[in-house]
Order: C-alpha cells, then sequence, then structure tokens
C-alpha cells in the first residue's frame, strides 16, 4: 500500500443485502460501473461476500460489499447466511435489495429489524422497476429505512439516485476522529519512535506508523521519525523537548526509559485504541490480566492477516509476556482478519490489536460484544504498557481514561 492509497479501514463500508434472486449482484455491478460479482438467474450465485473499493463522490473512498442471499438453504446456505450477517456488523451503510415484481417478504423484513437494532442507516432499492410497466407506483416507503427508490440493472433508472442517496447516508456529519491532531497545537514536534528489525516490513511503514504521520501533519506539527537506537541521541540534541513521544508498543520497556518523565508518552496501538474503539474500557480490561491463571482462556485477535515470522507479536510475544507476567500457563486461542467468534463465553480475556485495518463500526462491534457478553478486552499497547508497570504514564494524554489510574 503506497501512502496515497485509503486504507479499507477508513473506507465507508456499503453492503448490499437480500434474498435470492433479488438483483444484487447486478445491482452491484451498475453501481461500481464494472462487473465484480457474478450475475446468473441461477438462485445462491454469489456465495461469499465480494469487495470493491471505489470512489463515491461527494462521499469519497468506499468499499462496495456484496453478500449471499439471506435465505439460502442447506447448511452451506446456512454459513453464507451467518457470514452475510457478520458483514453487517462492519458495514457503515446498508443496502436491502428487494425485487420490486414480487415486494417486501419475510427475510427482508427480518434484516429491516437487525438494521434497526444495529443502528445502519439503510436505503431500500426496488430492483427490476423496468418490469413494471409505465404505470408503477413509487417506490413503497418502509418503516425503518431512510430512503426508498426504485432502480434497474438494466435500464441505469435510479443508480444515480441511488448512488447520492449513499453518499449523503455515509456522511455522519459527526466530527471527524482524530488519531493524534486533537492532541496537538501547530508547531508541536512528535517524535515517533519506529524500531527496524527483523519483524519490520521491507522498504515500507505500517499502517499504524503512515496515518499517525499524516495526521501530525494535518494539525500543523511536526513528526521526527527515529528508530529506537537513535532515540537518547535524537532527543540530547533538541533544543526543546518533544510535545509527545509515540512509540511501536514492543519498544516500550526501551522507550520508557529513555523519555523523560515529563514528557508525553504512548503507542501507536494506544493512539488506534482510542480512534476506533473505547480506550478507557480497555484500560478497565488490562488489569484482568493480573488475574490470569493456568485455568484460564485467553483470545488474542488481529483484525489483518500477515505472514507469521518466528518472533510474531500475537502468537509468540504476547503469550510470552503474559506467562511472564502472570506465572501462570494459561490457554491461548487466535483469531486473524474477519474472524471473530460471535459466542465468547469460553474465554477470560481478550486482547486485540489496535485494528487499523478494521473499519471503527467494525472494532466497536468487537468491544461492544465483549462488554455485553461480560469479557474484559484490551489493547495490545494497553496490555503491553500495563505489564510493562508503565500504564498510567502512557494514558495520561488522554483524559477521558487518565482518571482511572
Amino acid at each position: 500500500m503506497s501512502l496515497n492509497d485509503t486504507p479499507s479501514g477508513e473506507r465507508t463500508q456499503i453492503a448490499f443485502f437480500g434474498v435470492r434472486n433479488a438483483g444484487k449482484s447486478s445491482l452491484v455491478n451498475a453501481v461500481t460501473g464494472q462487473p465484480m460479482a457474478v450475475v446468473s438467474d441461477v438462485a445462491g450465485t454469489t456465495t461469499d461476500p465480494v469487495r470493491k473499493a471505489m470512489e463515491l463522490l461527494p462521499l469519497g473512498p468506499v468499499v462496495i460489499v456484496d453478500t449471499p442471499g439471506i435465505d439460502d438453504e442447506g447448511a452451506l446456505g446456512e454459513m453464507r447466511v451467518a457470514t452475510t450477517r457478520k458483514v453487517l456488523s462492519t458495514c457503515d451503510v446498508a443496502v436491502l435489495v428487494v425485487d420490486a415484481t414480487s415486494g417486501l417478504c419475510k427475510a427482508d423484513l427480518d434484516l429491516l429489524e437487525l438494521f434497526a437494532d444495529r443502528q445502519v442507516p439503510c436505503v431500500v432499492a426496488y430492483t427490476k422497476c423496468d418490469l413494471l410497466g409505465q404505470d408503477s407506483a413509487p417506490a413503497q416507503t418502509v418503516a425503518g429505512a431512510s430512503v426508498s427508490i426504485l432502480v434497474s440493472s438494466q435500464t441505469g433508472q435510479g443508480i444515480n439516485e441511488l448512488k447520492e442517496a449513499l453518499a449523503r447516508l455515509g456522511t455522519s456529519g459527526a466530527p471527524e476522529p482524530h488519531l493524534i491532531a486533537d492532541l496537538l497545537s501547530p508547531g508541536d514536534m512528535v517524535v515517533l519512535v519506529v524500531p527496524i528489525d527483523s519483524a519490520a516490513p521491507k522498504g515500507r511503514l505500517i499502517l499504524p506508523q503512515q496515518q499517525t504521520i499524516r495526521d501530525t501533519l494535518e494539525a500543523g506539527a511536526s513528526a521526527l521519525v527515529v528508530r529506537d537506537a537513535e532515540l537518547a541521541q535524537t532527543l540530547a540534541s533538541m533544543p526543546t523537548a518533544p510535545r509527545m513521544v509515540v512509540t511501536d508498543s514492543q519498544a516500550f520497556g526501551k522507550v520508557a526509559r529513555v523519555v523523560p518523565q515529563e514528557v508525553p508518552l504512548t503507542s501507536f496501538s494506544i493512539l488506534f485504541s482510542r480512534y476506533k474503539g473505547d480506550l478507557a474500557l480497555q484500560v478497565a480490561g488490562a488489569r484482568a490480566i493480573d488475574g490470569v491463571s493456568d485455568d484460564s482462556r485467553i483470545l488474542i485477535c488481529e483484525g489483518c492477516t500477515h505472514h507469521r515470522q518466528c518472533e510474531d507479536i500475537g502468537t509468540v510475544k504476547m503469550p510470552r509476556w503474559v506467562r511472564e507476567h502472570t506465572g501462570a500457563n494459561p490457554t491461548f486461542s487466535f483469531t486473524s482478519g474477519g474472524d471473530f467468534p460471535l459466542d465468547l463465553s469460553s474465554y477470560d480475556l481478550i486482547i486485540h490489536c489496535g485494528g487499523c485495518t478494521l473499519g471503527a463500526r467494525a472494532m466497536r462491534s468487537r468491544i461492544e460484544r465483549a462488554a455485553g457478553q461480560g469479557i474484559p478486552i484490551t489493547n495490545y499497547g494497553v496490555a503491553i504498557a500495563h505489564m510493562h508497570g508503565i500504564l498510567p504514564r502512557v494514558i495520561k494524554p488522554f483524559p477521558e481514561c487518565a482518571r482511572q489510574d
């Protein structure tokens, strides 16, 4: 990914739902302007969610998702339906695709209830309106839907109107969140500590580092990027102390010893915990690490999938740090990418990455699911800071949770 690419986790997620043969895939192809989904008269052609990144003006970068039919049958159909419901936990705007020649069915009404429960704004798109004839009635208004539109993937009727409606709904009007810009003032200097070791990607910075640099610049501040090996020398050469130091969480121990106590210190992972989730709740969740025993079951989750190396943070380092901190030997389970269990009751603690590749709604959904089931959940950076005994220091820049310690 280049520095100019918009990460998938920063794109508005727009998902198309409906029963089989409602015309979802044809409509998705019409909206995207290209055949991203296979179209067939055979019910159930779409077997897995299909995603396409595009620009939807004036909203900007979005991801369009075509889902399998919600009324699919059999054992395989049940798996497809479960996958479709999982997509709902990540989408920012839902499109309910309804065959205009047959109207709403029970499965459609059930989906509308789900959208309402999840507080996902919804457009109802009545497809195949070209088959209704010249005297067709206006689109039926549906309770819970923001807009109802007659569309035709064959003639193009209503496609632009649908795009405009999606762009309006994708702009919530809420203040745009920031990773770090709201903590800075113009002219500030931020030191970003980026270890370059065997785990660092060759020739590039990882996504959290890229996005933190960009958000620093948005604030009119400057970012000085150094390796941990040169941090002490860099700080000593600066005429004034930096406004803040942000480090890779894995270097917390070394960096905390170098950075003066009066200089605010935090990590990229903690910034993302605040940006996309609930930092205060994850700070509280870190304390559950102290109660881990041999009988405990811990779920370690990563939002992305990547090639795991011998010193992988999720599968190797985090379990080792937990064992060293607690003196216990708990059982660890691991998930990555889109996998996140619906039922978390078998776990005593969840440790999640910063979620830089996940959308904010997807990350919040995971946190809310854990909280709703009474399972403590924390974040990589928060957990590492707690186990290094520096958690009060690294959450001090964030007023919403600093008072907890």
